[in-house]
C-alpha cells in the first residue's frame, strides 16, 4: 500500500464556515444583547472556544501540510488540535476576566497542551503500521 493522502480541506470546509458563523455571530449577539451576569459569561467562554476552533482550523491543515508526518494526520487529528487553541485561548480569557494572566502562566499553558498533543501524536505514529 502507498503512502495515505492527507485529506483534502474540502473535507473541512463545511466545519470551518458553521463554527466560525456559530461561535462569532453568537459572540456578536453575546456582547451587543446580554448583560454580563453568570449565564452569559459561561455562554462566552463557550462560544469563544467555538470561534477560535473554526477560525483556527484552517491554521492547522496548512501547517499539518506544510509540515508533512509520516502518517498524515487524520481528519479528526486536525480538529483535536484546532480545538486545542480554542481551549488554550477560553482559558486565557477566563484567567484574563480575573486578572490573574501573565505571560509566564499563559507559557507554561501552552507548553502543557503542547506536551499533551506531542504525546497524542507519538503514541498514534507508534501505532501506525504501513500496509494496513
Amino acid at each position: 500500500m502507498d503512502n495515505p493522502k492527507p485529506a483534502s480541506f474540502l473535507q473541512f470546509l463545511p466545519t470551518t464556515i458553521l463554527l466560525f458563523l456559530i461561535g462569532w455571530g453568537g459572540l456578536a449577539a453575546l456582547v451587543v444583547y446580554t448583560l454580563p451576569t453568570l449565564g452569559p459569561r459561561w455562554l462566552f467562554f463557550f462560544l469563544g472556544l467555538i470561534a477560535l476552533t473554526g477560525t483556527s482550523l484552517p491554521v492547522v491543515y496548512f501547517f499539518n501540510r506544510r509540515f508533512p508526518s509520516t502518517p498524515p494526520p487524520e481528519p479528526g487529528v486536525l480538529l483535536r488540535q484546532s480545538i486545542w487553541i480554542g481551549i488554550y485561548g477560553s482559558a486565557l480569557l477566563w484567567l484574563q476576566l480575573g486578572r490573574m494572566l501573565t505571560l509566564t502562566i499563559a507559557a507554561i499553558i501552552a507548553g502543557g497542551l503542547v506536551l499533551i498533543e506531542g504525546l497524542l501524536r507519538m503514541r498514534e505514529i507508534s501505532r501506525w503500521k504501513p500496509g494496513d
